[in-house]
C-alpha cells in the first residue's frame, strides 16, 4: 500500500475514532467493503471530500488530498459551498474547473464536482453523512500574528475546528508551510499542526 494508506492508518488507528462510512473504516474496520487488487495488495475504494473555493489555502489542500490520501479508484468529491448571495454559475465553473485539474494530475482517481447553497457547517455535515465520507480534508490558513498575540481565532479556524471535532468521518486540516519552509501542518482530532515534510 502506498504511504497515505499508511498516515491514514496511523491516524485512523488513534482510539476513538468510529467512523460510519461504510466505504472505511466503518464497522467492520479494513476488513470490510473491500474493492479491488492494486500492487497483490487489498485495498478499499474511499471516499475524500475537500471544501474547496477561490482561497489558495483550500487549492493547497485540495493537491495534499489528491496527492496524500487519495489512491487508484478512489472517489475524490470537491464540495463548493456557495452562499445566497453568491452566483451559482460561477461556483459551478470554479469546482468543474478544479475537479479538471485533479483529473488532469491522477486520472486514476475519479473526481466529481458539487456546488451546493446554503450554511456552511449544515451543508458540510450534510453532504459527509449522505456521500458515506472516509476523509474530509479542510484548508487551514494562517493566522495573523496580531490574532495570534490576542489569543483570538478567526471564523475560518473555528470552522475547521469545530468540522475536526464533531464530525465521524476521519477530518484533517492542512496548511501549507510559508516563508520558505516545506510541507504541511496537519490537525486532526489526535495532532494539532504535526509537521508533514512532503
Amino acid at each position: 500500500m502506498g504511504r497515505s494508506d499508511s498516515f491514514l492508518r496511523q491516524l485512523s488507528s488513534k482510539e476513538g475514532w468510529k467512523s460510519a462510512s461504510k466505504r472505511w473504516g466503518g464497522g467492520g474496520g479494513w476488513g470490510k467493503g473491500m474493492e479491488g487488487m492494486y500492487g497483490g495488495e487489498m485495498m478499499m475504494k474511499k471516499r475524500v471530500m475537500v471544501v474547496v473555493d477561490q482561497s489558495s489555502h483550500s487549492k493547497h489542500a485540495m493537491m495534499w488530498a489528491l496527492t496524500h490520501v487519495t489512491n487508484k479508484s478512489d472517489i475524490l468529491t470537491l464540495l463548493h459551498i456557495v452562499s445566497s448571495s453568491s452566483d451559482t454559475a460561477s461556483s459551478s465553473y470554479l469546482a468543474s474547473s478544479l475537479a479538471s485539474l485533479c483529473k488532469a494530475c491522477k486520472p486514476e482517481v475519479e473526481v466529481e464536482a458539487l456546488a451546493i447553497q446554503g450554511p456552511k457547517m449544515d451543508t458540510v455535515m450534510s453532504q459527509v453523512k449522505k456521500l458515506e465520507v472516509s476523509v474530509l480534508v479542510l484548508g487551514h490558513k494562517h493566522s495573523s500574528p496580531f490574532l495570534n498575540c490576542l489569543f483570538v481565532r478567526s471564523s475560518a479556524d473555528e470552522f475547521v475546528e469545530k468540522c475536526i471535532n464533531s464530525l465521524e468521518c476521519l477530518t484533517i486540516g492542512v496548511k501549507k508551510q510559508s516563508n520558505g519552509v516545506s510541507g504541511y501542518l496537519i490537525s486532526t482530532r489526535w495532532h494539532k499542526n504535526f509537521w508533514l515534510l512532503a
